[in-house]
């Protein structure tokens, strides 16, 4: 019976993991995506959906979840694959990324998102921006003084830009900035391979 139990939160977890997947996805192509196209997608019925995400609002606030914790643990893992400065820019580029899935949806997950939700993702977001940054002024990859949490707040601000060619151009150019303003030099066109 313990087997049995626990084969179905293992198959209730894979299928709440490929409905956030597929949400995320369809979210970022079109911020209009059925709630039964999502669930089509991901193989499994509307009744399963609504039983993980019991409206479009609670199904917004997974998808955010998912992708903050997702940030959260690619700092160390990058730290330990990377130098720290590439780690940093790589984790930075990853969460400008992250951000394309809310253009359309921003206003409604604003709306959705509990002060509860905001508080369990955003300090260990601060974390991990701590984290890369702490491990970069320990190499001489930035100069040591700069907080967190501001380093965030300017990331942040790169999520209202469009995700268009010229949104990413100038995200590009923006980033660069803030690198700049941390001390680090421009980084080497080696330096910016994918994550």
């Amino acid at each position: 019976m313990a087997d049995l139990e626990a084969k179905l939160r293992v198959d209730a977890q894979a299928n709440r993991d490929r409905i956030l997947d597929v949400a995320r996805e369809a979210l970022t192509a079109d911020p209009d995506a059925s709630l039964n196209s999502i669930a089509k997608t991901a193989g499994v019925g509307a009744g399963t959906l609504y039983r993980h995400f019991p409206s479009r609002e609670a199904l917004l606030v997974g998808v955010y979840r998912k992708e903050i914790d997702a940030l959260v643990e690619l700092a160390p893992a990058l730290l330990a694959r990377r130098p720290p400065l590439q780690a940093f820019r790589l984790w930075c580029d990853r969460f400008v990324q992250s951000g394309e899935v809310k253009h359309g949806i921003a206003d409604t997950l604003r709306a959705a998102i509990s002060d509860q939700d905001f508080q369990e993702t955003y300090w260990p977001l601060v974390g991990a921006v701590r984290r890369l940054m702490e491990a970069c002024e320990g190499s001489g990859g930035i100069r040591p003084g700069a907080e967190p949490e501001d380093v965030l707040t300017l990331l942040a601000l790169l999520l209202r830009i469009s995700p268009s060619s010229e949104g990413k151009a100038q995200t590009k150019r923006t980033l660069a900035l803030i690198f700049r303003g941390l001390g680090a030099e421009d980084t080497p066109a080696k330096e910016a391979a994918p994550i």
